[in-house]
This record gives C-alpha cells, structure tokens and sequence, in this order.
C-alpha cells in the first residue's frame, strides 16, 4: 500500500467524510484549532521573548516559563488533536500540499528545538535565570522557536487557501 492509498482510506472513512461534508463540523473543528494555536503559540512568545531578554526581564525565566508552560501544553494538545481531524477529512489533498509536507517538517524541526532547550539548555536555567539578557543559547532557542512557529503557520495558512 502506497502513502497515497493510506490517505485515500484515511480521507474515505466515515468520520473523514463527515467531517468534510458537514456545514457545521469543519469550521467548528478549524475555529478550535485556531483557538488552540492562539493559545499555545501566543504564550510561547512570551517565553521566547522572556529568552531572548526582550520583555520581563526582572522576573526569573524559571518563573515566566513554569508559569504558562501547562497552557502552552493545553493549547498545543487541542491543536494536535484538531489537526489529526483537519487531516482526516482532507488527507488526500494534505499528502499532495508541499504547504502540509513542509509544515510537518517544520513541526518537527520545532519539536527537536523545543526538546533541545528542555533538556539541555533549560537544565541550567538555576545559572542565569535572573539574568536581563539570557545567555546565547537561550536565545537562539527563543529566536528559532519563533521563525519555525511562523514558517508552521504560514504554511497551514498557506494550505487553507490551496485546498
């Protein structure tokens, strides 16, 4: 079975044709994936410009990130979620989008940014937690968390208007 024929099947379930033949289920399920990127990605420039000592710079970046971190994650989860449904009803047009291939590399690319920092960098967060400008490293992850996040949303945006 080639890719393709999964997303055949995949779009050609029930739920993915309901999803796409519903006037209210699509736009539903789109609005709360837009929700949840606002959520997410809205808190995460907070931390990224937190790291990069732009904004907040008297407050402890272990303070500003541990703070809004679960809703980050909460936010994150509801676009996951909303995005795997998105795919279903569409997941033929999504495999043949460079848009949708693009962001998914994009996506994972910030993943393997996002764990870096995690465990790396945000490991020795005690040493300069209080620092007004973060160290280099921290802002390069704050800077690239940035860029990768707007590349994603273009590109989803992007893919909303070639479907």
């Amino acid at each position: 079975m080639s890719i393709l024929s999964i997303c055949q099947w995949i779009q050609d379930t029930s739920i993915g044709t309901s999803i796409r033949e519903s006037i209210w289920v699509f736009p539903i399920i789109e609005t709360i994936h837009v929700l949840g990127l606002s959520i997410s990605v809205g808190l995460l420039l907070v931390s990224d410009l937190r790291l990069m000592g732009v904004i907040m710079k008297r407050r402890p970046v272990s303070e500003v990130y541990e703070q809004i971190k679960p809703w980050m994650f909460i936010g994150f989860t509801i676009m996951v979620i909303t995005g795997i449904f998105l795919f279903w009803c569409q997941a033929v047009k999504a495999y043949n989008s460079i848009f949708f291939k693009t962001k998914l590399i994009l996506l994972v690319v910030a993943a393997i940014n996002a764990i870096a920092f995690e465990r790396g960098i945000y490991r020795n967060v005690a040493k300069w937690d209080n620092a007004l400008v973060p160290p280099m490293e921290a802002r390069v992850a704050g800077w690239a968390s940035l860029i990768l996040w707007a590349a994603i949303i273009t590109c989803g945006r992007t893919m909303a208007y070639t479907f």
